[in-house]
Formats: structure tokens, sequence, C-alpha cells
């Protein structure tokens, strides 16, 4: 088990092995495995990027996102011309189905609407938002069309758990009710716990996927 100043140390270095990320505008505290990032930010993207670096270092149990958007001034938008930028990567991008995604914008808070047959095609719709200038946030309420039986959609999961090599894939359990799977019990870290959540939002009828998953301890 590493302790909270390993942990420290490990994200302070991912962070700052990640070229997209300047890492000395963001403070790393870590108690008991949880780690708050405090700090302003100029993108949304960054953000994000940030959020994934501190998955990638064993160890960390949770995350707590203290961290503000602060556009740089070239970067700064209004919701009209964000809007507009939205729904023109959404159109152009390949694995989005068109006209099936729907965009609010205010105070450059990104919400995206609609209905979707695949989880790809949600994931797809809020990655090609992300980036875009004046974005601040993207909440993504997309649904997903359920295509498959529950029975089905468990043992789907419990089979891509066993590919995926979670070590703890016995000790997770799957509970399915119409397309919306729950995840319970316990894996040994933050990415373990990722590639179940991923298996299960992988899986074809998945439209929600429920996390009650305890990392660590």
């Amino acid at each position: 088990m590493k302790t909270d100043m390993q942990i420290k140390a490990d994200v302070t270095a991912e962070l700052a092995s990640d070229s997209s990320i300047d890492a000395s505008a963001i403070g790393v505290m870590v108690h008991k495995g949880l780690v708050t990032l405090t700090g302003h930010l100029d993108s949304y993207a960054v953000k994000h990027a940030v959020e994934r670096a501190v998955r990638r270092v064993s160890g960390v149990r949770g995350i707590a996102l203290e961290l503000d958007v602060k556009l740089a001034p070239e970067h700064q938008r209004s919701d009209p011309e964000i809007a507009e930028a939205a729904m023109a990567a959404l159109r152009w991008h390949s694995l989005v189905p068109d006209d099936r995604v729907k965009v609010e914008v205010e105070d450059g808070q990104v919400t995206l609407t609609g209905q979707v047959d695949w989880p790809y095609q949600f994931s797809s719709a809020e990655q090609c938002v992300r980036p875009l200038l004046g974005v601040r946030g993207v909440k993504n309420l997309v649904a997903i069309k359920p295509r498959v039986r529950g029975k089905d959609i468990a043992g789907q999961i419990t089979a891509a758990l066993t590919r995926h090599a979670v070590r703890e894939a016995d000790h997770i359990d799957v509970a399915v009710e119409g397309s919306v799977v729950t995840l319970s019990g316990r894996v040994d870290s933050l990415a373990e716990h990722d590639a179940a959540v991923g298996a299960a939002f992988g899986t074809r009828g998945v439209s929600t996927v429920v996390d009650k998953l305890e990392v660590g301890g």
C-alpha cells in the first residue's frame, strides 16, 4: 500500500509528464488515498486531461476536482458561437448520428441531449465538444436506446471483465434492470474501477451505469 506522500509524489510526477498540462498551476493534496486538486485552468479540455492523468496513478482511491476553468482571453467565446461550433463538430463527426444530439449552452456550459443507439456514439458526442474554444464544462444527458435483454447484458459484462483482465472480476456484482446496470463490490485501484465501468458501459444495450464500486481498503 502506498502512503499519501508517495501518492502525492506520483500524481505530481504524472501531471508534470503530460505536456498538455501546466502542473505548476495545480495544487495536490492527498488524504487516505483521496486526491484533491486545486487551481485555475485555461480550458475544460485541460481539466479533463488532469483527471485522466490522476486516474492513471496506482493507489488513488478517489479524486476531488476543485479546479476552476478561467478561459484565457483568446479562448473566450459567446454562447451562440459555442453552440454553433458544437453543432458543427457533431455534424462533422463520423461516429455521431446526424440530428440525434441537441446542444444547449449557458455561460460556456454545454448540455447535450437526445438519443443514440450505441455507447460509443454517446462518448463520441462529448469527446468532439469538449476541446472547443469557450467551453467551460460539458453535461452529457444523451440517452442510449436499449436493445438487449437484461440477462444477456449481465453475461456480456461478466465476459468483458474477464477479457479486460480485471483481477477483482469475481468480486464485482452486476445487476441489470432494463438498460440500467449497477456495479457493486470492491476493486484494488481506480484503473480497475475504470476498466469495470468501461466494460459495462461499452456493452450493447446499456444506457446507464450506476457505479457503487469501492476502491481499495
